[in-house]
């Protein structure tokens, strides 16, 4: 695909290509498991699993499984960023110790943010509470770690990739995690269950959208510089795919929140919603493979 996108051999090996491509897609859904889980906890789960009458023992291990989630992707994180200072030790033969100090902030903060992560989902794994708080406290960290650089542009990816994992991470934790749990419960509880937790999930959704698509228009003035590089160039051509992967998303997550959602309350709307949004999750990860090629592009000059 990087062949026929450029029209001829690229620059580095078709294997380093599809290296990076790889690289930025795990980072990406590491970001979307740390932060689905955050966003299922803190947005979803307060005040318990609905419709299962307060039964904390459920909504304790509906926590639990997310957390499983957000510790996979904290591991994620944390192989992709020793890998990439793997790399660069490689690169400029000096220890991966050398290539990570060489980095400094821009490296060693969110080496730091993903191994607090790792520790904190596995804190609560261990059915300590305390876990959460800091989990929350390394995602905030992480999110802005640019900020201490005083350059306010440098905020811009890593709130883009935040508000989509917000959204569509938290999505999937509720497909995964949440909606198994309610519809393991009575059955007279179920329909109003996962009413329930959608209800807590559609305003961190569209706060997440709105941030999302702020994000993403400021990112792609600054990347594409004049019109017509995006039909006369690779990376312009790669973010139309992406943009119109990203429309399917947006249109189906409408059809979730103004279709689907006011019809739940029985267990075939639940089934129905469930299935849905699994469609929605399954262009997102489209989504995230076309950005993943995106990335390892040059911006148009």
């Amino acid at each position: 695909m990087m062949i026929l996108l450029q029209g001829g051999p690229p620059p580095e090996p078709e294997a380093l290509s599809a290296i990076e491509v790889l690289l930025e897609y795990v980072g990406f859904t590491a970001w979307f498991a740390v932060y689905g889980a955050l966003g299922f906890r803190f947005a979803v789960l307060r005040g318990g699993i609905g419709g299962i009458g307060g039964d904390t023992g459920a909504t304790e291990a509906a926590g639990r499984n997310a957390a499983r989630i957000g510790l996979i992707g904290a591991a994620l994180l944390l192989a992709r960023i020793l890998v990439n200072a793997a790399r660069g030790a490689a690169e400029h033969h000096v220890s991966i110790v050398e290539q990570l100090q060489r980095g400094g902030a821009r490296t060693l903060v969110p080496l730091a943010c993903a191994a607090a992560l790792l520790v904190a989902f596995g804190l609560v794994l261990g059915r300590v509470r305390a876990g959460w708080g800091l989990a929350a406290l390394a995602g905030v960290v992480l999110a802005l770690r640019n900020v201490t650089t005083g350059r306010w542009f440098s905020l811009v990816n890593p709130l883009h990739e935040t508000a989509a994992s917000l959204w569509l991470g938290t999505l999937f934790v509720l497909v995964a995690v949440g909606l198994p749990a309610v519809l393991r419960g009575p059955a007279e509880g179920r329909g109003t269950g996962v009413a329930t937790l959608v209800s807590r999930f559609s305003p961190l959704a569209l706060g997440a959208a709105a941030l999302l698509g702020t994000t993403g228009v400021i990112t792609a003035v600054r990347h594409l510089k004049y019109w017509s590089a995006l039909w006369t160039t690779p990376y312009g051509l790669v973010f139309c795919l992406k943009l119109a992967l990203v429309l399917c998303v947006v249109a189906m997550g409408a059809w979730n929140w103004r279709r689907m959602t006011p019809r739940l309350g029985d267990e075939a709307a639940a089934h129905a919603l469930r299935r849905s949004a699994r469609a929605e999750l399954s262009f997102a990860a489209l989504v995230l493979l076309v950005t993943g090629i995106l990335v390892s592009l040059p911006a148009p000059k």
